[in-house]
């Protein structure tokens, strides 16, 4: 039975064929059993072979077989043609072009043509026996109905279609957007693993670089301080492959996780361990906090760590020598200010201005994007009698 109904879905046009032809038959058949009673047989017999014909091909063409069905009633009007089987065809073209998401016209043309079928044929042919009016008036009522009934179960057909389209359209698109805020979600995690790995490596890589150059320079005169020196670059060197691994894992869902040591994010307690860590390498750092600490958001202790990480590795990179710097907490009732500040020669100018015109200025550009993700403000820049300012608000909840 699946089969016969798939094969009937996938040839419309050869169902319609032969339901035309069936028709075409019954027409036959009936002009041959009432030919005595036929003023001109051959002219029934080509209405019929035509209405036969809008059946066919009343899906391929429905507008061109309307209005084929209707010029066909006009000429049984005109020529005396009284009505037979073959008009059951007007039914199925006004089913068929209601049903149809074509030109509204052609509806329109439809139903018209199904309300004034029985009135016109009730005018041409006037029923013989003695009638009252009332009753004349009720088979006409009587007669239309199928052709509204027809018209309506039409344009029912339609708009369910139309319903399903646009329920299928919505999930589509739904689809679609589910997709792309994926895709966004991705690329905001890779930008936030991008930032990550810049601080974690511009951070440790640089105390390394600076310890390792120290340990160097006094090998020979204080093996014992080179010697310290090269236990902090192994201290922090197993630091930064924590954090990279930790970071890095997140892209491995699903596989095995590697043994190491893991380490959970950082956050404002540990910013005066970063500093230790800082003075450790050879940079006077004066740190200090005003107002009450208090623990604050996961998102705004995170920020105000690598803001203050990424700062003092700058002040390092573009310092100069004997460069000093502060590190001032402050705790307002809604949010965490951050000031770093440093009185070396400060970064060229394209390296704080729009990022940078040789492409390099990234980690002010960070810094930027993890201030604006928690809703606070990000001064950066010169400051005055030389040196370099950055000066930052972190609200305890982000802004609407």
């Amino acid at each position: 039975m699946q089969r016969l109904y798939d094969f009937i879905r996938r040839h419309p046009t050869g169902v319609d064929t032969f339901w035309g032809v069936v028709l075409f038959g019954f027409s036959v058949l009936w002009v041959g059993t009432t030919y005595p009673a036929l003023g001109n047989p051959v002219a029934y017999g080509v209405v019929g072979a035509l209405f036969s014909l809008v059946v066919a091909l009343r899906r391929r063409t429905p507008e061109r077989m309307l209005v084929l069905a209707v010029a066909l009633g006009l000429a049984q009007l005109v020529f005396g043609l009284e009505p037979f089987m073959a008009d059951f065809a007007m039914l199925v073209v006004i089913f068929t072009v209601a049903a149809h998401d074509g030109p509204r016209w052609a509806s329109r043309l439809a139903l018209v043509g199904g309300l004034c079928a029985a009135p016109l044929a009730a005018l041409r042919w006037p029923i013989a026996e003695p009638s009252s009016g009332p009753a004349k008036v009720f088979f006409v009522v009587m007669m239309t109905v199928p052709f509204v009934l027809a018209w309506v179960l039409g344009d029912s057909l339609r708009t369910r279609r139309a319903y399903f389209a646009q329920l299928e359209e919505r999930a589509s698109r739904l689809e679609r957007e589910r997709e792309a805020q994926a895709k966004v979600a991705v690329a905001a995690e890779r930008a936030r693993i991008a930032r990550e790995l810049h601080d974690v490596v511009a951070h440790n890589v640089s105390v390394m670089v600076v310890q390792a150059d120290g340990a160097a320079y006094v090998m020979d005169s204080s093996p014992e301080t080179a010697k310290q020196a090269l236990d902090t670059i192994s201290t922090t060197g197993r630091q930064a492959l924590a954090e990279m691994r930790r970071l890095l894992g997140i892209l491995r869902t699903g596989e095995h996780q590697e043994a190491g040591e893991y380490v959970p994010q950082p956050d404002v307690q540990q910013i005066e361990d970063l500093v230790e860590q800082v003075r450790g390498a050879g940079l006077t750092v004066d740190f200090a906090i005003e107002g009450s600490p208090r623990p604050l958001p996961s998102g705004v202790e995170l920020t105000a760590y690598r803001i203050v990480q990424e700062a003092l590795t700058n002040t390092r990179k573009h310092g100069g020598p004997d460069v000093g710097a502060s590190v001032r907490l402050v705790y307002f009732d809604d949010g965490l200010g951050l000031l770093v500040e440093d009185d070396g020669r400060g970064a060229p100018q394209e390296m704080y201005e729009d990022g940078g015109a040789d492409g390099r200025g990234h980690g002010l550009i960070g810094m930027r994007e993890r201030v604006g993700m928690v809703g606070g403000t990000l001064d950066a820049g010169p400051r005055p009698g030389g040196g370099f300012r950055i000066s930052a608000l972190l609200p305890l909840k982000p802004a609407h």
